[in-house]
């Protein structure tokens, strides 16, 4: 009967482990482009999750949180954002994360500013992080979120674009987009990719 309990511990939710990534480049200088939006969703979950970064491990930030006995890593990749996967893989790997449990948040460039999209699977979509990512866990099956910044305007270069601080005009629907960034980790975490991508896969203004 020991074991049977036992054995019951070991299988029950407060066992069940997510690692949700915020992707973007260290240091103060990156803190406020347009690239480190996945850190700043990164920072707006820690700050409702109760979590600070304030521990270097695998090459990332981390912090620890729990949510309805579920225990959750947030993390920061601090090895530039072409790099990242150095630090996701290792962090999967140590605390034996399954994929289906890893959330990847990023910027994207191809969806309009505002806009989130979730999916549980995919390529990189030339996403230079989401590369390495995928390279270092030998997988495309896992979640990831990326957070829509529009395209460059003209003809400057996307490289040039993404490392722009956002515009003060944008302050309030970045505001909002790193909120809904936020409650759709959550839910994520609480219900799975399916439920939070019927949730949060359409526009702001559509009242999700």
């Amino acid at each position: 009967m020991q074991q049977l309990f036992q054995r019951l511990r070991q299988t029950a939710p407060n066992d069940i482990t997510y690692l949700i990534a915020g992707l973007g480049n260290p240091g103060r200088k990156y803190r406020n482009n347009r690239h480190n939006i996945g850190f700043m969703a990164a920072d707006r979950l820690a700050s409702r999750l109760g979590c600070e970064f304030t521990r270097l491990q695998q090459k990332a930030l981390v912090c620890d949180a729990r949510l309805d006995g579920r225990k959750i890593i947030l993390a920061k990749p601090q090895t530039y954002m072409n790099n990242s996967g150095q630090a996701i893989g290792a962090l999967v790997r140590f605390y034996k994360i399954p994929l289906e449990n890893l959330l990847v948040i990023y910027d994207d460039v191809d969806l309009p500013f505002g806009t989130l999209r979730l999916r549980p699977a995919g390529g990189s979509g030339g996403q230079k992080g989401m590369q390495s990512i995928i390279q270092h866990l030998h997988s495309e099956q896992f979640p990831r979120l990326r957070l829509g910044i529009g395209r460059p305007p003209g003809r400057m270069q996307t490289a040039d674009y993404v490392l722009q601080d956002f515009p003060q005009s944008q302050a309030e629907e970045l505001e909002i987009m790193l909120e809904r960034a936020a409650d759709a980790a959550l839910l994520f975490i609480e219900q799975g990719i399916e439920a939070a991508m019927t949730r949060y896969n359409r526009s702001p203004h559509d009242g999700s």
